[in-house]
C-alpha cells in the first residue's frame, strides 16, 4: 500500500471530521449504545484520525487495534493520540488513554493488509472500520474482507470513500478533463491490486448486500473554502500530478490549470457506509 505524508494527513483531519455523514455516524453510535466496552479494528489507520473522530461517541471502555503498513505512521499515531488524550500511559506495545470519561486501550500493528488474516480472530473485534481506504483497495481484497466479516457477523464502517465527484468554483474549461484523468489514475494499483477508486462505495454496498448485511449510506463531501487553502492547494497539486501521469502530453496544461485553481472553492465527493448483520 502506498505510504502517506503525515503532513497531508494532518491537513485533512479537521476537514475529514467535519465531512463525516452525521446520520450514518449516529447509526453506528446507536447500534453500540448501552454497551460498557467495545473492541474496534481500524484498517489503514494512518496517524489515528479515525479514532479521534469516533471514540468520543462510543462506549466508555474501548480497545482500538490500529493497523497500518507504515511503521512511521504508527509511531506518529502513538504520539498524536498521547497529545490528544487528557492522560496517556504506556501499556506494553500500546498506550492507554483517558479522554473525558472514556478509557481507551490502543494497540498497534505494522503489517501489509494484503497478507494479513482479515478474520482478526486474534483481536475478536466488535467493529471493523476504515477511513479513506476502500477507494484504494481492489474488489478482490474487499470481497475477502466482507466475506470473512460476514462469517463472524462483524459490523463494518467505512468513511470518506472517494466517489469520483470533484468540482471547482469558479469552473475552468479543463476541469472535466482533469477529473476524468485523475479518476482513471485512482483505478491504478495502490498496493492491493487494481483499485476501486470512485467505484468503491457502490462495490462495497453490492458486496455487503450479497453477504446479507443491512446498509446505511450517506454522502460525506469535502467543502474547501478560504479557511482551507493549504489543503486545497495540496489537493489540487496532487490531482494535477496524477492526471499528468495519465495524460503526459497535457502535463503543462494541467500545471497551468492547478495555478488557475489556487484560489477556487473545492468540493470533493465521498460516501460513508455502515453495515450490520
Amino acid at each position: 500500500m502506498s505510504n502517506f505524508d503525515p503532513g497531508w494527513l494532518e491537513l485533512r483531519e479537521p476537514v475529514d471530521h467535519a465531512a463525516r455523514n452525521t446520520a450514518v455516524a449516529e447509526r453506528v453510535c446507536g447500534y453500540f449504545a448501552g454497551r460498557a466496552s467495545l473492541t474496534i479494528v481500524d484498517l489503514g489507520c494512518g496517524t489515528g484520525s479515525n479514532l479521534r473522530a469516533l471514540a468520543p461517541s462510543l462506549p466508555p471502555r474501548q480497545h482500538w487495534h490500529l493497523i497500518d503498513g507504515d511503521p512511521m505512521l504508527l509511531e506518529q499515531a502513538r504520539r498524536r493520540l498521547a497529545r490528544w488524550a487528557d492522560r496517556a500511559y504506556d501499556a506494553g506495545n500500546g498506550i492507554r488513554l483517558d479522554k473525558s470519561d472514556r478509557q481507551i486501550l490502543v494497540s498497534f500493528e505494522a503489517v501489509d493488509l494484503t497478507k494479513r488474516d482479515l478474520h482478526f480472530a486474534d483481536i475478536a473485534p466488535d467493529l471493523v472500520t476504515a477511513a479513506a481506504l476502500f477507494d484504494l483497495v481492489s474488489e478482490a481484497w474487499l470481497e475477502r474482507l466482507v466475506s470473512v466479516s460476514a462469517e463472524r457477523k462483524v459490523p463494518l464502517y467505512a468513511v470518506l470513500n472517494y466517489d469520483g465527484i470533484a468540482r471547482w468554483q469558479p469552473e475552468t474549461p479543463l476541469d472535466r478533463r482533469v477529473v476524468e484523468a485523475f479518476n482513471r489514475h485512482q483505478r491504478r494499483d495502490k498496493g492491493f491490486g487494481p483499485a476501486l477508486g470512485p467505484a468503491s462505495s457502490q462495490a462495497f454496498s453490492t458486496l455487503l448486500f450479497r453477504h446479507g448485511y443491512r446498509r446505511w449510506v450517506g454522502d460525506s463531501p469535502w467543502h474547501l473554502g478560504s479557511d482551507d487553502r493549504a489543503l486545497a492547494m495540496a489537493l489540487i497539486a496532487g490531482i494535477a500530478a496524477a492526471a499528468s501521469e495519465i495524460e503526459p502530453d497535457m502535463a503543462d496544461a494541467f500545471a497551468g490549470w492547478a495555478e488557475r485553481c489556487a484560489g477556487a472553492d473545492v468540493t470533493i465527493g465521498h460516501r460513508d457506509v455502515f453495515a450490520t448483520l
